[in-house]
């Protein structure tokens, strides 16, 4: 069964979604959502920041504020790293030089930093992109042939390239992975997972004709009915959640614009989709 977890980083004018799990021929159902008006951060200092002002004498005090903010600084990267906060990455991009991590001066995150070559290397969030094609009140969708989640079925997306739009991406991943030729409507929902660093934009589009095919990522395409939808063998929580609102719209009369931001339980894989929760910012 699905279950919520807890809610991080939300914020004022956000709505948490609780989902469970379909019965067999039923669509995926919501059961229930909240507004969250609170806001929960954490913050990292450097290790400058971090002192104690209680002490017996001036000399105790600057040692055990040395000792303390060493050992509390250290202990916060250490944490960081492992919540997934930041990717440790071992080795400089620029001259394969040893990397430590720690908070440059004037920032506030923790960074890879060379210690031959002093650079610092960031690393930012990757767009993926894809369609999620009506055609004769059906779903097309593609089992994965490739690592991770192989042999689950998703809606054709991937990364975005350089030199292309948003659109344009989600049209190749489409004939990438389906052989299909497809016309985008709209962009139907955004999808933000900040434990992973990926966004996720997914368009509504149509088949400009009724051909597809496995392409070399997938091992099969078909078109399901919605009551059909394979939700015990999706291979990721975009999908879920993607697949879920759209058929919540369809309910309604309509497809509308979403966005939502999936807050990933740290340590899971991919294919774990239970483990999240969704808090949606309400736009149509």
């Amino acid at each position: 069964m699905l279950k919520a977890i807890q809610i991080v980083g939300s914020s004022s004018g956000f709505v948490s979604y609780r989902f469970r799990k379909p019965q067999p021929n039923s669509a995926f159902s919501l059961i229930s959502r909240k507004s969250i008006i609170t806001t929960s951060e954490t913050l990292l200092l450097p290790a400058s920041q971090l002192h104690s002002h209680k002490s017996c004498s001036r000399d105790f005090r600057m040692s055990s504020t040395h000792s303390k903010s060493s050992s509390s600084s250290s202990l916060a990267i250490q944490s960081t790293i492992l919540q997934g906060n930041i990717r440790k990455i071992n080795f400089c991009q620029f001259c394969g030089g040893p990397n430590k991590h720690e908070i440059p001066d004037g920032e506030e995150k923790v960074r890879a930093i060379c210690t031959r070559c002093g650079k610092i290397t960031y690393e930012n969030p990757k767009m993926v992109v894809g369609c999620l094609i009506e055609h004769d009140k059906k779903i097309l969708m593609c089992r994965r042939k490739i690592h991770p989640s192989y042999g689950l079925w998703t809606l054709p997306a991937g990364y975005m390239e350089i030199g292309e739009s948003a659109a344009e991406g989600a049209i190749r991943e489409t004939w990438e992975e389906a052989n299909a030729e497809v016309e985008v409507q709209s962009l139907f929902a955004q999808l933000d997972i900040p434990l992973i660093g990926q966004t996720y934009m997914i368009f509504l589009a149509k088949l400009k004709n009724p051909h597809f095919s496995p392409g070399p990522e997938s091992s099969e395409c078909q078109l399901f009915e919605l009551d059909d939808i394979p939700y015990d063998s999706l291979a990721f929580s975009s999908m879920l959640v993607t697949l879920n609102l759209y058929i919540e719209d369809i309910k309604v009369g309509r497809p509308k614009f979403h966005y939502g931001v999936i807050n990933k339980r740290p340590g899971t894989s991919p294919s774990e989709i239970h483990a999240y929760t969704l808090d949606f910012h309400m736009q149509s």
